[in-house]
């Protein structure tokens, strides 16, 4: 499955586990949060200054 910018946190973490690590290392701590359900991975990034392609990069990894 290829993770892109506009998908949720939620959707990611479900169909791919091992993304919580790199979300993590990336500084997203709250990966189980209710607003992570509909934050997208973009909207994410820019709440804690991330750039959203090395993100993505790492999570297609």
């Amino acid at each position: 499955m290829k993770i892109t910018k506009n998908m949720t946190i939620g959707e990611v973490v479900r169909q791919s586990p091992e993304s919580v690590q790199i979300l993590m290392n990336f500084g997203m701590g709250c990966v189980g949060c209710p607003s992570a359900q509909a934050e997208t991975l973009e909207e994410a990034s820019m709440v804690h200054g991330l750039n959203i392609d090395e993100l993505i990069a790492a999570l297609n990894v």
